[in-house]
C-alpha cells in the first residue's frame, strides 16, 4: 500500500484505482475517509471486510449537489439546506434511488450524502465519477483519524492507496440529519447545529 502526497497527479492515480474497483484512504475537512465506488458491489463488500463488524449504512460523498441527485431523491427543503451548507460538514439523509446498491445502505431505503469542503476530496470525487463512499478511515469502534499518523498500519495495509493531505481542518465527524421525515432530525451531533438548519428552513428563499 503506497502513501502518496495528495498532488494533482496522485489524486488522478487514486481516482483510477477507484474506477477499477479498488479501495483508498483520503482526506476530507472532517476526518480521513475510507472510500470506493458505491456502484461497485465487490468494492463495497471489500470495504465491509476492511471496516469489520459494520452494521450501519455507508455515507456517500458527492462532488456537487447534481451528483448527489444521482443517488437520492432530494426534497425542496433538502436542496435549500444543501445550498446553504454544502460544501461542508453536514450529511443529509434522503430516500435513495434504485441505482445505489442495497449493500451500501444495509437494505435501508435511504442514503446519507455530503459534499465535503476539501479541495483534495472534491477533485478526487469528481475524477472518480462524482460519488464516493465516505466512511471514516478506521476499523469499527475505533476513533476516526484526523491525520495519516492516526490511521492504524493494519488499515493502511488493507487498501490500495493512501492520499496524504495533512491534518484535517475540523477533526470531528459531520453532523448527520435525517430529512426523510416531515421535520429534520439530528442523528449525530457535529459542527452544524439544529438551530442553524431550522433558521435556513424558516427563512425566505
Amino acid at each position: 500500500m503506497p502513501i502518496l502526497k495528495a498532488t494533482k497527479k496522485n489524486i488522478t492515480v487514486a481516482s483510477k484505482i477507484v474506477k477499477k474497483g479498488g479501495t483508498i484512504i483520503y482526506p476530507t475537512e472532517t476526518v480521513y475517509g475510507l472510500g470506493c465506488n458505491p456502484f461497485n458491489i465487490d468494492a463495497v463488500n471489500n470495504l465491509l471486510e476492511i471496516k469489520g463488524k459494520r452494521t450501519k449504512p455507508f455515507p456517500i460523498l458527492a462532488a456537487t449537489i447534481e451528483d448527489a441527485n444521482k443517488a437520492a431523491h432530494i426534497s425542496l427543503d433538502g436542496k435549500k439546506i444543501a445550498r446553504k451548507f454544502w460544501p461542508g460538514p453536514l450529511t443529509l439523509i434522503f430516500p435513495k434511488k434504485p441505482a445505489i446498491p442495497d449493500i451500501v445502505t444495509f437494505y435501508q431505503d435511504s442514503v446519507g450524502l455530503r459534499v465535503p469542503n476539501n479541495k483534495i476530496a472534491l477533485e478526487l470525487i469528481h475524477l472518480s465519477g462524482g460519488l464516493l463512499i465516505g466512511s471514516s478511515a478506521n476499523r469499527t469502534g475505533e476513533k476516526p483519524p484526523r491525520s495519516i499518523q492516526e490511521i492504524s498500519e493494519e488499515l493502511k495495509d488493507m487498501v490500495n492507496v493512501v492520499l496524504d493531505g495533512g491534518s484535517t481542518a475540523q477533526g470531528i465527524p459531520s453532523t448527520v440529519v435525517d430529512l426523510t421525515l416531515k421535520k429534520p432530525r439530528i442523528l449525530r451531533e457535529g459542527p452544524i447545529k439544529l438551530e442553524e438548519l431550522s433558521d435556513v428552513l424558516t427563512s425566505s428563499t
